[in-house]
Formats: C-alpha cells, structure tokens, sequence
C-alpha cells in the first residue's frame, strides 16, 4: 500500500542520476522562476493578495512530487481555476460599493476572500464519502471532493470529459481571462463582474470608462506586452536551439520593478503595485467550514476541471515518453495536494498547460523537478520578498494575458475538427459559446450534457447490416461493400446470399435508447413489419430489400425472394444490453416464432448473455440456437434449410 500512495518509492531506486539530474535542476529552476511571477498573477486573478499564490506554487507542488504518477506534470496555479475560484470569491465576498478602505478593512476583506478560496481548495479536495470495513458513510461537507472520488475508485470519470470539451472550455476561459485583466492593463479601478454574461459586462464597463485609463499604467502595460510576447515566440520558435527557455516574465518583472522604484511611479502617477509580501510561511488553519455549505455549488466544477485537465496532461506526456499513470492514484495526489495546501490558505490548484510545456522542454525528466521549483518559490517566500514590492500589477495582468497563448492557440485545431468529425466539432462549438457568452461552470456543465447527447445520437445511427458469404473464405461481410465499385484496385470477391437465410449485425449497445431502432430495422430486414410491398433503403438509394430481406444490386432485376426461413443476428457488435434492450430481443425471439423463422444468435459477449437469459430469453429459443460464432451459426442455418 505503502508503494501504491508514493510513487517515489518505486521510480527513485531507479532513478538516473547522472542521465537525469541535471535536466531535473535545470527545468525545476526554469519553471519555479515563472512560479514567481506568475503565481501572483493568478492570485490577482483569484482575487487575493499576490503572496498567497507564492503558497500556491510552492505547497501543492510540494505534495504532488511525493503523490503524482505524472513525471512531466508541473503544478501550481491555472488560469481556469484561478478565475473560476475568482468569481466564487467575488460573489461571497464582493468589494464596497465605494471601494475606498481603510488599510485595517482592506486586510478584512482580503482574509475574508482568502477564507473562501482556502475553503474551496479544502473542499474540492476533502473527503466526505469515505470507504471502511462498515460500509459508505458520510463525513464533512465536501462529497463532490476528489478524495471521495478516489474512495469510491472514480477516476475514470475522467473520460467524460472529451477532449473537444476540455480544449474549448479551456480556450473560452482564456478570453475571460484576457476581458477580466482589462481595467488592470488600463488602470480603471473597475468592480469585477460575474455570473452570466460577465464578460460583455466587462467589457461594456471598460469601454464606459476608457477615457479615465491612466496613461501610467497603459503604457507600463504596452511595454510588458511588447517585451512578453516575443520573448514566448522565440522561446516557441528556437525550443530545440535555446538551452533553457528564456524567463521573460522574471525580466519583466526585474524591469518593472526598478523602474517603478527609481521613478516612483506608484505616487507621482498613482501605479498600483504589489506591496509588501510577508515573509516565511502562514499559521496552518483549518478553513472555516461555515463557508462550505455556500460553496457546494462550485466544488464540483473546480474538482471536475482540476481533474480533467491534469489527468489529460498527464496521459498525454506519459504517451509521449511510454509510461503509464495510475488514474485512481492522479485523483488522490490532487485530492490531497488541495486539501493539505488549504491548511496554509492556498486556493484550488491543480497541473498546468504552461509550466508543463516548459518544465518538459527545458530537460525534466521526474518528479524531482518539482524540489528545484519549491526551492525557488522557497528562496522568494523567505528572503527576495521585498524586492517586488514595487512591482506594479499591470505587469502581473500582463503576465496573465501573455500565459492563455497556449490555450488560445488551440482554436487552430478547429478546421482540422471539422474535418475529421462533425459531431466533435459541434461539441467543440457549443462548449466554447456557452463558456464565452454564460460561465466557465455552466459552459463545462452544457459541454459535458451536449457531449453526452451526441454519444447517445452516434448510437442511434448505427445501421443493422445484412451479411453475406465472401466468395472462397470463411468470412462474412456487409452485402453493401458488394455495390462499392471503383472503389479499390481489385474488387473484392464476390459475396453470396443464400435464399432463406438472413444473417444479421447491429453493430451498437442494445440500450432503452436504441430498442426501438433495433426493432425497427429488424422487422425490415425480415418483413415482420405491417404491408408486403417491396421497401428501399431509406439513405443509400444504392440498396433494394424485398420483404424476404434479400438485398440486391442495383443493375439487377428485382427477383421475388424465397421467404426468409432462418435469421442469423451476429451479437458481436452489441458490447451490452440493458433490461429493455433485452426484452427487445425476447420479443422478436416470440414474434420470430409465431412467423415461423427460425433464430440463431451467434458471438453473445458473456454479459449481454447473463442479460438476455435472465430476461427470459431461454423460455422462448433453447441452448442449441447459441452459437459462439457466425460461421457455426450459418453451417446450422444450412443444414436446417
């Protein structure tokens, strides 16, 4: 047990130490000076003081190196969560109406705000449902947290959230971002705006109040971004050339910092700037759970998204580098990263598209990356403190907008969707608008329910396929790919269709939601449906079915059919069946019966059978009419004809 919750102590005896170190300290180095400044950007975005995304950066990070499967995974803090948990915090604990604060009130309410986020780190990682020997009981408030959803092994949850989902709801927060960090660039103290419709409120705001923009910090803005968004193009463009990315935000910073000091901008011009950050390390506090019950609703979306994202991040470099993660193990190292980082008021965190595409290109190879990072944000937190206490905020907006290029640069992705599926790119479409014009948690809520839906569509579109004998083979094969000519080189041999035998595939889960197609084309293909005259295949056009289920060639006369005697059904295609799929195939067993066909079921997976027999299948066939193959099947079919 003791192996399975460490996983340093399976992958540190093996570790290359004169292969790997080296790259380790170079990419934890690399990646814990973008921690700095981009951990209190995110804090601003979170809407608490910058030193407690400092904590942010360094305590999560901590735990998942001692937790995490994901040996290129860099956490800290994410732009999705940090506005996601922003709006929580804005709404339970909103700024005055006058804005204008006594120092002694202003510190008030950032402890009040830091309360909330603290409490939704410990929430979305806390345990309610809990595993023993008695059964599932209920604990603290937090059932929707990560750690009941590894009590209960639910890691694979993780694929309901498709990657079209992810990637626009990750490109759709990286607009609200860019909108939310606006007023900053400008220098319009501006409330922030939240719930529906947030962002075109924004943006009406800001355009309401451009001509108060200051000039100071519009043009400390300009050159942040003129400075930023180079230096990640070359960083982007020279990867495989540059040793170690270039850390333009830390330069940025260094800049803006010395220059806001030895002009002094924040009282000739009014500049916001950081301030003092205290040194050393909070007094560990458990949150306030009277803050729990107003925050439910937003446990599970954070939860969802910290999972999701690092889940997806973690599978995609472990492809790339051929290892496995444990799922069930991701979920518990990110429950408990949360949940002890919340004791120190650090707010929801979780792995980080960013930091993860640095750490991996500037030479990481383990986990141990993750202690060269800590002891960066470590060196801040206790002695280099002070000399960001003139860095102005605009620089940290800066730092924000510049940080989504990733996210926005997946909308590049969108022709190649629609190319290669409609249906992913309808799911892409809807979850990215519902982002934009709704909320970051309603537009995962609408995606995850859209994405769903299209699933239960595909089902319903399946067609039942008639199968025929390829000519010298043992094979069967849909009697359509008979009519593709021109198709291929060399045709394929010519497939045969026995008078009196009908043999069947429907290729889809025999569910509630597709019975009534399956006995639909059922009693097509047998002509157990009202009328006789001959039917055409509704699409294809390209098909002709006589009430026999005989399919024939366009070119051919249509012949009148020997009635259909025996009905193979090919069950290899059905990967389940629940209890009213079921009684589907029990009726068409009776109504096969009463016209006199004779049905053979063939390739039944053991649990689609376990259903079938206990919704009464074998009172209406017996044992010999199962067969575990269609080949078995049609030599029974021959002989019975």
């Amino acid at each position: 047990l003791l192996l399975a919750r460490l996983p340093p102590l399976r992958w540190l005896p093996h570790y290359r130490w004169r292969a790997w170190l080296l790259g380790d300290a170079l990419a934890g180095v690399t990646v814990g000076i973008v921690h700095v400044p981009q951990g209190m950007a995110f804090a601003l975005l979170t809407s608490v003081p910058p030193v407690f995304g400092l904590y942010t950066s360094f305590f999560p990070v901590l735990i998942y190196t001692l937790l995490g499967t994901g040996r290129h995974l860099s956490t800290g803090t994410f732009a999705v969560l940090s506005l996601m948990t922003g709006s929580a915090v804005e709404r339970l604990v909103p700024e005055p109406l006058g804005g204008n604060l006594s120092g002694i009130e202003r510190e008030q309410l950032d402890a009040q705000r830091v309360g909330v986020a603290a409490a939704l780190a410990f929430g979305s990682g806390a345990l309610m449902v809990r595993e023993d020997p008695g059964g599932i009981h209920a604990g603290a408030p937090g059932e929707l947290g990560q750690l009941g959803m590894f009590a209960l092994q639910l890691g694979v949850l993780s694929t309901f959230l498709s990657e079209p989902v992810v990637k626009a709801l990750t490109s759709g927060a990286a607009l609200h971002v860019l909108v939310s960090q606006l007023p900053s660039l400008l220098g319009l103290p501006l409330p922030r705006q939240i719930g529906c419709f947030a962002l075109f409120k924004t943006l009406a705001a800001v355009l309401t109040a451009l001509p108060r923009s200051s000039p100071a910090e519009l043009t400390i803005s300009a050159l942040s971004l003129a400075l930023l968004v180079p230096v990640k193009e070359l960083n982007v463009r020279f990867r495989d050339k540059l040793p170690t990315p270039i850390p333009g935000e830390i330069v940025m910073v260094l800049l803006a910092s010395v220059l806001c000091f030895t002009s002094s901008l924040d009282t000739r011009y009014n500049v916001q700037i950081v301030g003092l950050l205290p040194g050393g390390f909070p007094q560990p506090h458990l949150p306030s759970t009277a803050e729990l019950p107003r925050i439910l609703a937003d446990l599970l979306p954070i939860a969802l998204v910290t999972f999701a994202v690092s889940a997806s991040l973690a599978s995609i470099y472990a492809d790339k580098y051929r290892y496995s993660i444990d799922s069930n193990q991701e979920l518990f190292a990110h429950g408990v990263s949360n949940l002890i980082s919340s004791l120190f008021s650090c707010f929801p965190n979780s792995a980080t598209l960013a930091t993860t595409s640095l750490l991996v290109d500037a030479g990481g190879n383990t986990q141990l990356a993750g202690l060269f990072s800590c002891i960066v944000v470590l060196s801040v937190l206790l002695w280099l403190g002070p000399f960001f206490y003139y860095l102005p905020k605009a620089v940290l907006a800066c730092i924000n907008i510049s940080s989504m290029r990733q996210m926005f640069f997946q909308m590049q992705e969108i022709p190649q969707l629609w190319r290669i599926s409609r249906m992913d790119f309808a799911v892409w479409m809807v979850t990215w608008v519902a982002v934009v014009i709704l909320s970051v948690d309603l537009g995962l809520a609408i995606g995850v329910v859209f994405s769903m839906m299209t699933v239960v569509c595909r089902t319903q579109r399946v067609q039942c396929l008639a199968l025929g004998l390829a000519e010298g083979t043992e094979l069967y094969r849909p009697l359509r790919e008979s009519l593709k000519v021109g198709v291929v080189l060399s045709p394929p041999p010519p497939l045969l269709k026995v008078p009196g035998l009908c043999i069947l595939r429907y290729p889809s889960p025999l569910y509630f939601g597709t019975r009534g197609q399956f006995r639909r084309t059922l009693e097509w293909h047998l002509g157990l449906g009202e009328g006789g005259e001959v039917r055409w295949h509704d699409k294809e056009g390209d098909l002709g079915m006589t009430r026999a289920g005989v399919w024939l060639l366009p070119p051919s006369p249509i012949l009148v059919a020997e009635p259909v005697r025996v009905v193979v059904l090919d069950c290899s295609g059905i990967t389940f069946a629940d209890a009213a799929g079921a009684r589907e195939v029990v009726q068409l067993a009776s109504r096969c019966r009463d016209a006199g066909i004779h049905l053979l079921l063939a390739q039944c997976n053991a649990s689609v059978l376990g259903t079938l027999t206990e919704a009464g299948l074998l009172d209406r066939v017996t044992p010999e009419q199962l067969f575990v193959s269609v080949q078995d099947a049609a030599a029974h079919a021959l002989e019975r004809l």
